[in-house]
């Protein structure tokens, strides 16, 4: 996709993106910026995630306008999103865990009131929606359902599943929703039936990405989220590191997708917009880039050059899912958008961001 295919599908229009201080906000801002130099790019964010500052300079220096806000409260989103005529939802309590250890009225806020909030934004401006969501609205029951074989550093897809919308490929919008799949997946696909009653009655065009694993340069990774990108960090800044349930030998797989690739994805749903207005879709690394962590272990061990000792926890948290594969297959047929990086490339551009700012970031990432 050109640049200029961008800049012509969004032809000077005001983009808000919410969550746009966060990892992915802040690189699909920053990207919408560089790519549509016609377009009026706007982020708003309440900068509450820990180095979220990091990205204001970034965002300055990419012309991208910063508001300071809440998605929380509707004025706050009404007034960043006055005549814009895209709303990128990147916004979003995020941690699986949540509500478990802590109150959940902070998930439920953020990502069933905030949904609310930007969607009244939305309709108020005619606006069109790309709203990111996740793998996590799948239920955690069938996903542990999944037939897996055992090898030495993974669990695999089984060939036959007993199940339908899943197959060695991975998991595809056909799988079950029924079940429960935690708050934050809840409060997710809560938010997808509202887009598309939305749609139904106020004719508010918008499009769904379903998420798998996200990581790459600019994220904060800790254990409750960005796992991967922490990962990285123990091996570069120190720190211990626990395989924890199933068995505690690390074979739980995860595909994973670099930031790059999920911006791409947004700017060609842009460029596309008749053929995907309305649609739901999975978005992941699928079976070309996935790994378990014990695999993942020993590709941060080439990448840094340190040997880590990882501890080992066989308790499975409640929440946790022992396979998942993205299934990007309707979304490559009607967009063309595929992944480009494999787990070794994400581990070297994580490593290369940490080693070029070791100072600023060592603070973050200690005790993390």
């Amino acid at each position: 996709m050109s640049t200029g295919a961008l800049d012509a599908a969004l032809n000077g229009a005001t983009v808000l993106v919410t969550g746009g201080a966060g990892f992915v906000g802040s690189r699909v801002a920053i990207s919408l910026a560089r790519d549509a130099p016609s377009a009026r790019i706007v982020a708003v964010d309440t900068l509450r995630r820990r180095g979220t500052e990091l990205h204001l300079p970034l965002l300055a220096e990419a012309g991208v306008r910063f508001e300071h806000g809440d998605v929380r409260v509707a004025d706050d989103v009404l007034a960043a999103a006055k005549g814009c005529h895209v709303l990128i939802d990147c916004s979003a309590e995020v941690a699986a865990s949540a509500g478990y250890h802590d109150s959940p009225h902070r998930v439920l806020q953020t990502n069933l009131l905030g949904t609310i909030n930007c969607l009244e934004a939305a309709r108020h401006n005619g606006a069109r929606v790309v709203f990111l969501s996740t793998s996590r609205v799948y239920p955690i029951e069938p996903l542990n359902g999944i037939a897996v074989t055992s090898e030495p550093t993974r669990w695999a897809i089984a060939a036959d599943q007993p199940q339908d919308g899943v197959s060695q490929a991975g998991v595809t919008e056909r799988f079950t929703l029924a079940g429960a799949r935690t708050l934050y997946g809840a409060t997710k696909l809560a938010s997808e039936l509202l887009l598309c009653e939305y749609g139904a009655l106020y004719g508010l065009q918008y499009v769904v990405n379903r998420f798998g694993v996200i990581a790459g340069p600019g994220q904060m990774g800790h254990e409750e989220q960005g796992v991967f990108t922490l990962w990285v960090a123990r091996h570069h800044f120190g720190g211990t590191l626990t395989y924890r349930g199933w068995g505690g030998d690390g074979r739980q797989v995860r595909d994973l997708l670099h930031v790059d690739d999920a911006t791409r994805l947004i700017q060609m749903q842009l460029t596309q917009w008749d053929r995907v207005n309305g649609r739901t879709y999975n978005a992941g690394g699928g079976r070309a880039s996935n790994v378990s962590l014990c695999e993942l272990t020993e590709l941060c061990r080439t990448v840094t050059g340190r040997r880590l000792a990882v501890g080992s926890d066989p308790e499975t948290n409640p929440w946790d899912v022992r396979v998942y594969v993205t299934d990007h297959t309707t979304l490559t047929r009607d967009t063309g958008w595929e992944p480009t990086h494999d787990p070794s490339a994400i581990v070297h551009d994580i490593h290369r961001w940490m080693s070029a700012r070791h100072d600023a970031l060592a603070p973050l990432f200690a005790g993390r």
